[in-house]
């Protein structure tokens, strides 16, 4: 009786910890190999989309829908995520064993609908740093309901719940067409520069332009406590670099900007440089695509704060970094909301991009006053600045959507 008492015990016990290594293995990635009779490793793919639902082919092969989880053995793989009425996603991944690459498919309509959400024309639109707010001047001599709308006018870039809408509010009256205006950090002041004056307004309250005061003896002390502003910000962000990088910055970047979540480093060089291998510890699931650690001079890149990864995005001499100020730059690049995203826009076409550089699609292709076309708060929609190709006609500002 108590040998059989044993063997039940020692089976239990058997059965137990061979469930646990079979449950293990599988976690890891392993599967069984009917042909070779064992175990053999894997990797994990995690792939998700948005939306959701969407085709995975992996080699050129349908293997499941998105937010699924697939064994493959290690390799590099050619990854397309497809959904009827978007632009494929397509990206090549290598799969190392018992790691998980997780990858997530932001899916952009092939055909993205337009509308108008200026009706006077909107001269010069200027996004706020943070993409939160925009100002644009309507020029004189045009009226809605005899009523005169020139002036300066900024528009809050949120989306607000059904049913809800907050209207553009006019901050200043009078002719603006040759002015400029630039918007203070914190997004609560806006700078207008005429050729005789200059003043200072609030961005949330209406300035007449009789009670206008002039500030141009100040302007160049402004301007100058904006810069250390903003020079203190980048100073703040960028210490969270390794030390070495954030020297390399510092001495080799005419252009850096930080991504919405500060977890990246966009970067035009002024000069070249390399960046060290691993100043990390390498993350396991890393980003496996080509990155490149010999910086050029003028050449764009962004660097992974958290991964150590530094990528090549662009090596076009006239493209222009968006800090939240218009620049007369052809071509400009600037972040979307979900810091995961760029968006290039240039004549007559306007892209997104993944981080890494990888995977560019056109979300518009077609006439727009090429670089005026702006991230939203929303990862919905962009602001594009057009008059539909009607040559005749003053451009408006347009919400496109993406998604």
């Amino acid at each position: 009786m108590t040998r059989t008492r044993i063997f039940v015990f020692l089976s239990t016990v058997f059965i137990v910890l061979s469930i646990g290594l079979v449950l293990s293995l599988y976690a890891r990635g392993y599967r069984f190999d009917f042909d070779k009779t064992q175990f053999t490793p894997n990797g994990l793919l995690v792939i998700k989309s948005d939306p959701d639902g969407a085709q995975v082919l992996i080699n050129g092969e349908l293997k499941t829908a998105t937010n699924a989880t697939v064994p493959l053995p290690p390799a590099t793989y050619d990854i397309s995520v497809q959904k009827e009425g978007y632009i494929t996603w397509s990206k090549r991944l290598k799969i190392d064993k018992e790691i998980v690459t997780e990858s997530t498919a932001h899916l952009f309509k092939s055909a993205p609908s337009l509308s108008s959400i200026t009706f006077l024309s909107s001269i010069n639109p200027t996004p706020s740093r943070d993409f939160s707010k925009i100002a644009y001047a309507v020029p004189p001599n045009l009226t809605n309901n005899n009523e005169d709308k020139s002036g300066l006018w900024v528009m809050e870039m949120i989306n607000l719940p059904l049913g809800f809408s907050r209207e553009p509010q006019r901050i200043t009256d009078g002719n603006l067409s040759n002015a400029d205006w630039k918007w203070s950090p914190d997004g609560r002041q806006i700078l207008i520069t005429k050729q005789t004056s200059v003043f200072l307004l609030n961005s949330g309250d209406f300035t007449p332009q009789n009670r206008l005061i002039n500030v141009a003896s100040r302007k160049e002390e402004i301007l100058k406590e904006w810069e250390e502003e903003l020079a203190k910000k980048l100073k703040s962000q960028l210490a969270r670099l390794p030390d070495k990088l954030e020297s390399i910055l510092v001495r080799k970047a005419s252009t850096t900007l930080i991504s919405p979540d500060e977890d990246m480093v966009l970067y035009t060089a002024s000069g070249s440089a390399t960046i060290p291998d691993e100043l990390i510890k390498p993350v396991p699931g890393a980003s496996t695509q080509k990155q490149e650690r010999n910086i050029k001079n003028r050449n764009t890149y962004v660097y992974d704060i958290k991964e150590d990864r530094n990528f090549l995005i662009d090596s076009e001499d006239n493209l222009i970094i968006e800090g939240g100020f218009i620049s007369k730059a052809e071509r400009r690049l600037s972040w979307l909301p979900t810091s995961r995203h760029l968006i290039i826009a240039e004549k007559e076409k306007v892209i997104i991009m993944d981080y890494d550089g990888t995977n560019r699609q056109t979300v518009y292709a077609g006439s727009y006053v090429a670089p005026n076309a702006f991230p939203t708060l929303s990862t919905d929609r962009l602001i594009i600045l057009t008059n539909l190709g009607a040559n005749s006609s003053p451009p408006n500002l347009y919400s496109l959507s993406i998604k």
